[in-house]
């Protein structure tokens, strides 16, 4: 409806010019719960397999059934909320306004909005790692708690890393857009 507004009052050049900011309010709205249940269970097993074979590969003895990981001394389980679908459009957000603030080509702008999808998914299966390896030496109460909470924020903070990263290193040697 503001869109229409805009148009309708302003004319297509202010419309044009207003575009993104209207178009990045859509990033408010929450995602309906049959959307987000469509994309967390897919992600959830990824994220969870991905896990479990890094786990592996580097001698860390965890069996996986479904989304659960057993450890031998402990059972941790990856829910929905460790799925990343909060993290991907957190960071698409973010990726959407850093884009458009770089004075890179329209391409580039796209190609960082984009990698907000797969650095999203990588820092999360980092964070079940991380939580697996505590699991594994120190037990289930080093992987809950203070830890679990203050990891979803590190780990959200090496994604923004990876973002201005992406970003700096598509932006060298460009010409402004």
């Amino acid at each position: 409806m503001l869109a229409g507004i805009l148009l309708f009052l302003l004319g297509r050049r202010a419309f044009l010019i207003m575009l993104l900011p209207v178009a990045y309010l859509l990033f408010m709205v929450p995602i309906p719960y049959i959307v987000y249940d469509a994309f967390a269970f897919p992600l959830k097993m990824f994220v969870t397999k991905v896990s479990v074979a890094f786990l592996q590969s580097i001698g860390v003895i965890v069996m996986r059934e479904g989304n659960i990981l057993m450890f031998p001394s402990t059972t941790l389980e990856v829910a929905d909320a460790c799925s990343g679908i909060r993290s991907i459009m957190s960071l698409l957000a973010l990726s959407v306004a850093y884009g458009f603030f770089l004075r890179v080509s329209p391409l580039k702008r796209l190609i960082i909005a984009l990698s907000a999808l797969p650095i999203a998914i990588v820092t999360n299966a980092l964070r079940v790692i991380i939580t697996g390896i505590l699991a594994q030496w120190w037990g289930a109460k080093a992987a809950e708690g203070f830890f679990h909470e203050f990891a979803g924020l590190a780990v959200f903070g090496v994604a923004i890393v990876l973002l201005v990263g992406l970003g700096a290193l598509l932006g060298r040697g460009g010409k402004a857009a």
